[in-house]
Formats: C-alpha cells, structure tokens, sequence
C-alpha cells in the first residue's frame, strides 16, 4: 500500500511560509544521508559530502547546506566517520534532554506496562522481550530500567544499526548498572525474538513503501504487539516545532532536523491504514490524538498493534485513560 508523504501534499502557500521561516518543506533529515549501512551485512559505506551538499541545494535547503559545508571531510571528500559519530552522539544527547522534560519514559510505561500485564496474563511464556528499533542512545529502555517500570523478568533489548550510539547507550547503562542490553543489530534479526517491539521518533524516516514493509516486518509468531511513538502532524505542529527546537537546541543539526521531523511526520490516519494493510494479523490503533479529552492535539502519538486476543483486556487495563488520550481506531 503506498503512503503519501505529507510533505508532497504542502499547499502553495505553505510552502512559501516554510520557507520564510526556514523550515524545510521536503526533502530528508541530514541525519538520514551523513550514515549509510548496508542493510544485510550492517557494513558502514562511505558518504560523499558534495554529492549531499548537491542533493539539498536542489531542495533548497540553505539550512542544511550550511550543516554540511562545516563537517569534516577525508582526502577523498567523503564525511569523517568520526566526526559524524560524535556529531549524531550530541543530538542524541539533546534529544534525550527533550524527552526528559517532556517525560517520554513516563508516557512509554503508562502504555507499555497494560501491554505486558495484559499479554502476561494471556500467555504463561517466559520471558517477555521488548526490543526498541532503532534505540539510539536508548533513552527510553534506560529510562524503563532505572525505573523499575515493568515487571523485573521482562527483558529489555535495544538494537540500533550505529556503533556509535549503540556504544553510548552501553556505558551509560553500565555507568548505573541498569538491566538493559544494547546491540549494534537489525531488530527483527536478533536470535531471541521481540515478544513487543517499540520506538521512538523513527516511523517519519519510512518514506513509501518503507512504512509498509516496516509493519509487516513486525508479523512474526512471537510478536504479540508493537507500540510506536511519532510525532503527530496537524497543521500547527510546525510552526509550534520551529520557535522550541531554535530556541532549545545548540547543535544546527539538531534544530534542522528537528524541525523537519514535525514537517514529514504521517498523520494519524496514514499510520493507521499503513499498519492495518500490513499487519492485519494485529487490531491497531492511534492513541493520544488530543489532550485530555479536548479537541488539542497532542506533539506525540502512538501507534499500538496487539493480538486480537489481547485487545479488550488491554483496553480494559487503560481504564479511563482511552477517554483523556483520544484514540482513532
């Protein structure tokens, strides 16, 4: 099924005031084009800083060139791998400070701890694996670990195809013994299998067939649900994203693609039909689409699939919370 970006649909007029700004109307996140990994063998290829700095001049996007044009490069004119590493640690260092204030770890349990509860109750197998895609620094399961958030033999599994990061999320859990494992790996590849898949931030990056193909990966046997955070597009989300990220984030990296984000993220209706048409093995929804209980968007949604023999004990579980989050089903 193919997903439209939204950034394809901008009106004219929008456009024109995106650009004003400086926010980006198209195009992908720097953060996207400076890594590349080979999707099989996870081998690291080298990146031409020209052929980038080529490719978003033709998106005009003056911004990103800038980005661009101060990153170190080798003799032969590709990126330095190790100045991008330090580069995407730092962002990731500013994003974890964000999900910090806005409580991101507190959001994920308040969702994940009915979900194992429920599939715990339904299925005597132990134990549960929940393994984060794309965890980055891994924020959210160390966050889930230092918390004691879910039960203590629920297994916390970060995978994340950047050493880089991957390295990072280790010391910091080893620097506060935290049972939390982290492994430069493809989630759906690990030898012990996601029992519930999660992310963060990482469902805008699915361009096209990609969002499809992302859910369909998640139709395994032992996967009895999956729960997504994103950022929810509304006509707003832009404008409110471009004055926080300018004014919080020191990396231009950082605020570039911040920005961008808010801009390509898929509205509620796109993910949901997206996961429906891939994975109908799962009864999916969209929960926190307003505030609570008002016609008020909230920044972040999530997108939960679940076993159909799971659901109404799981939604039984969220009790009065389905009416303050929202949901679209």
């Amino acid at each position: 099924m193919p997903v439209a970006a939204p950034e394809n649909s901008l009106s004219p007029w929008r456009k024109k005031l995106f650009r004003l700004l400086s926010i980006p109307a198209a195009g992908p996140e720097i953060s996207d084009r400076i890594v590349s990994f080979e999707a099989d063998s996870l081998r690291r290829q080298p990146v031409s800083r020209a052929s980038l700095i080529e490719e978003f001049r033709s998106l005009e996007s003056r911004d990103a060139v800038r980005v661009l044009e101060q990153m170190p490069v080798n003799d032969d004119g590709t990126l330095d791998d190790q100045a991008v590493d330090r580069l995407l640690v730092t962002v990731h260092c500013e994003m974890q400070r964000l999900s910090e204030e806005f409580q991101h770890g507190r959001r994920m349990a308040d969702l994940l701890n009915p979900l194992v509860e429920t599939i715990r109750e339904g299925n005597s197998n132990r134990p549960l694996r929940v393994v984060d895609i794309g965890c980055g620094t891994g924020f959210v399961l160390r966050w889930l670990a230092a918390y004691r958030a879910l039960p203590d033999d629920v297994e916390l599994i970060g995978a994340d195809y950047n050493p880089a990061l991957v390295h990072e999320a280790q010391r910091l859990a080893a620097a506060e013994n935290l049972k939390c494992e982290f492994k430069v790996a493809n989630a759906f590849q690990l030898d012990e299998p996601a029992s519930i898949f999660i992310s963060t931030g990482i469902l805008h990056h699915f361009r096209g067939r990609d969002l499809p193909d992302l859910f369909a990966r998640h139709a395994r046997a032992e996967t009895r649900a999956f729960l997504h955070f994103d950022f929810h597009q509304t006509p707003l989300a832009p404008y409110g994203s471009w004055p926080f990220h300018v004014v919080r984030m020191r990396a231009p990296l950082a605020r570039y693609d911040g920005v961008l984000s808010a801009v390509r993220a898929y509205k509620a209706r796109e993910l949901l039909d997206a996961a429906r048409a891939a994975a109908p093995e799962f009864k999916s929804a969209v929960y926190g689409v307003r505030l609570w209980g008002l016609r008020i968007p909230r920044a972040f949604h999530s997108l939960i699939g679940i076993r159909p023999e799971y659901h109404d004990a799981f939604r039984a579980r969220l009790g009065s919370k389905v009416a303050s989050l929202g949901v679209l089903e």
